[in-house]
C-alpha cells in the first residue's frame, strides 16, 4: 500500500490528496525497525553516550533573521485595510495558525468582509516565522472554508515556491473553478512534486492521453498500489462503457473536489447542496444549469464569497423557466429592477416589500442593499415605501449619508428611527435606545470601554488577535448574548475601525441572524 505521511497536510478535511506530503515515500524498514547487515554488529549499551563519526561539529538548524517567509505575503496592503503592518506581536506562528483555525466564522457581513480583510492582509510576519508558511496555510484554509476561493488563490499566486501544501490548495481550487487543466499541466511540469496515483491518472486523461491514464492505473494495479474505493472509480472514470453498464456508485460521505470531479465525468454529478460552501463554486461553471447557478451564487453571496454584481448578473442572466422558490426571487428581483431602471416610482413603490422579503428570506439583505441601497435614496419615495428604503440604504456603504437625507426629510421622526439615525452618523447622545439591542450597544459609542483582556493585546501589539476577539465578542450578540457586543464593538472603535463598528451595529438592529 501507499506510504501516508504522518500528519495530515491541512485543518480542511476535504481537500484533495492531490500530491503526496513531504516525507510521505520513505522505505519501509523490515519487522522491527532494523536494517540487517551481512556482519551483526554488537549492540550498544543503553547507557552509552553518542558518539561522533568525525570531527566536525553537529549540523544546527538556524533561522535567518529578515529572511523571506510566506507568512507576510497579503494581497491587502496597509493602506487599504486600515490595520497596522505589525498585527502579531511576539507571538509564534504556530499558536496564530491555531487561533485562526479554530475561530468561527462571523455571520453578520460587515464581520465577515473584516475577518477577510485580516486574513488577507500585508503583515510584518511573526518572530518566529520559517519558509514552511504557517500561518500562511491557516489564513488560505480558513479562506477556503469560508467559500473564499479567489481570495485564497490570490495568497498562493503571491508565493514563489510551489511547496506541496500550497499546490494541493491551488489545484483543489483549479478543480471547483474549471481551470484544472493549467492545474495540471504545473503538477506535469513541477518535479518536486509528487501526484498521487488518482490525481496523475485525472490529469493524463484530461490532456487526452487515455492510454498512459490506463497504463498508470493498470500498473498501479498490479503492485498493490491502489485503494480499492479508488480503484472502483477510476476504472469507471477510464472505462465509459463500464460505467454505463453497471449499477451507479453510492455517493461518497465526504467527497474531495478530485472526487467529486471524477463522480461527475462517469455521469454521476454530486449535488453541491450539504457539501462545503466552497464546491458552490462548480455551480458557477458554464457547464451548470442556470437554477444551480443561482443557487450558488446566493449560497456564496450570503458569506460574502462573491461579489454582489455577481449574483446581479446571475438574477438577470435570462427570463425565470417557472415558477415557485429560487424562481420567484428572480422574477421578483428582476421586476424591481427594471422598475429601477425605469425609475417608475409608483411601481418601485408597490413591489419594493416583496422583493425586499424574499431577500429577507434568502439572507441576502446586504448583498441586495450594496446593489440598490443608494439608489433607493434617490427615488423619493413617501410613507412606508420610504422608511424602508431607509433602513436598506443603512446596510449599504452609503449608510451615512442615507442618515443625513433621512434626518433632512423626517423632522420628527420616532424613537427607533432617531436612534438609527444617530447610530449611523456615530451620535447617539441624548438618544432613547428602543430595545434591548440597542440598549447593549448604546454604550460602545456613549462611554467604551475596553476590558483587561483586549487591552493586554493592545499592549502586546497583538492587533489581529485583538480583532479576532472583537469578532467574536459581538458574535456573541448574533447567537442570543448580547452581552460582549458593547465590549467588541468598543474595541473596534479604539482600534480606529469607526466604519466597521457603526456599520456592524446597524446589522445587529436590522438584520434577523441566529448563526
Amino acid at each position: 500500500m501507499p506510504a501516508r505521511a504522518d500528519n495530515p497536510m491541512s485543518a480542511i478535511d476535504w481537500l484533495s490528496k492531490s500530491v503526496a506530503a513531504p516525507g510521505s515515500h520513505r522505505a519501509t524498514p523490515p519487522q522491527g525497525g532494523k536494517i540487517p547487515s551481512s556482519v551483526p554488529l554488537p549492540e550498544r549499551p543503553a547507557n552509552e553516550p553518542a558518539v561522533t563519526k568525525d570531527a566536525r561539529p553537529a549540523e544546527v538548524t538556524v533561522t535567518v533573521l529578515g529572511a523571506p517567509t510566506p507568512d507576510s505575503v497579503g494581497l491587502l496592503p496597509a493602506e487599504r485595510t486600515g490595520l497596522p503592518r505589525d498585527l502579531w506581536g511576539l507571538t509564534r506562528a504556530s499558536d496564530l495558525a491555531r487561533t485562526i483555525t479554530e475561530a468561527e466564522e462571523p455571520v453578520l457581513p460587515t464581520l465577515q468582509g473584516l475577518f477577510s480583510t485580516l486574513l488577507l492582509a500585508e503583515a510584518n510576519p511573526p518572530v518566529d516565522s520559517g519558509p514552511e508558511g504557517r500561518l500562511l496555510l491557516a489564513r488560505i484554509d480558513k479562506l477556503l472554508a469560508m467559500g473564499a476561493l479567489d481570495q485564497a488563490s490570490g495568497l498562493i499566486q503571491l508565493v514563489r515556491a510551489r511547496t506541496p501544501e500550497l499546490f494541493r490548495r491551488r489545484f483543489d481550487i483549479a478543480l471547483l473553478t474549471g481551470q484544472e487543466d493549467s492545474a495540471c499541466i504545473e503538477m506535469q511540469s513541477s518535479p518536486h512534486l509528487a501526484p498521487t496515483l488518482t490525481a496523475r491518472v485525472f490529469c493524463l486523461a484530461r490532456a487526452g492521453d487515455w492510454n498512459a491514464a490506463a497504463l498508470t492505473l493498470n500498473t498501479a494495479r498490479a503492485l498493490g498500489q491502489v485503494e480499492p474505493e479508488d480503484e472502483v472509480l477510476l476504472v469507471r472514470f477510464l472505462d465509459a462503457e463500464l460505467a454505463d453498464s453497471i449499477p451507479s456508485l453510492p455517493p461518497p460521505p465526504q467527497p474531495t473536489p478530485l472526487v467529486w470531479r471524477i463522480y461527475e465525468a462517469i455521469g454521476e454529478p454530486l449535488p453541491t447542496l450539504g457539501l462545503p460552501i466552497a464546491f458552490a463554486h462548480a455551480e458557477l461553471r458554464p457547464q451548470a444549469g442556470w437554477k444551480a447557478q443561482v443557487e450558488a451564487a446566493e449560497r456564496l453571496s450570503r458569506v460574502g464569497a462573491i461579489t454582489p454584481n455577481l449574483l446581479l448578473g446571475m438574477y438577470t442572466a435570462r427570463a425565470p423557466a417557472a415558477s415557485g422558490g429560487v424562481w420567484d426571487r428572480v422574477d421578483l428581483f428582476q421586476r424591481f429592477d427594471a422598475a429601477l431602471s425605469g425609475g417608475d416610482r409608483t411601481r418601485i413603490a408597490r413591489i419594493l416589500p416583496d422583493v425586499w422579503q424574499a431577500m429577507v428570506g434568502a439572507e441576502l439583505e446586504s448583498t441586495f442593499a450594496a446593489l440598490y441601497g443608494d439608489r433607493l435614496m434617490q427615488v423619493g419615495l413617501t410613507g412606508d415605501a420610504a422608511t424602508l428604503a431607509f433602513h436598506i440604504a443603512l446596510l449599504s456603504p452609503a449608510y451615512e449619508r442615507a442618515a443625513k437625507d433621512r434626518a433632512g426629510a423626517v423632522s420628527q421622526p420616532d424613537v427607533q428611527e432617531a436612534f438609527l439615525i444617530g447610530l449611523a452618523r456615530g451620535k447617539i447622545n441624548g438618544l432613547t435606545p428602543p430595545d434591548s439591542m440597542s440598549r447593549a450597544i448604546a454604550p460602545a459609542f456613549l462611554a467604551p470601554e475596553i476590558t483587561a483582556e483586549p487591552q493586554r493585546l493592545l499592549d502586546e501589539r497583538r492587533f489581529g488577535e485583538a480583532l479576532l476577539w472583537a469578532i467574536a465578542r459581538v458574535g456573541r450578540g448574533v447567537h442570543g448574548d448580547p452581552r460582549g457586543v458593547a465590549e467588541g464593538l468598543s474595541l473596534l472603535r479604539r482600534m480606529g475601525l469607526e466604519d466597521a463598528a457603526r456599520r456592524t451595529a446597524l446589522e445587529l438592529l436590522l438584520l434577523e441572524r441566529r448563526g
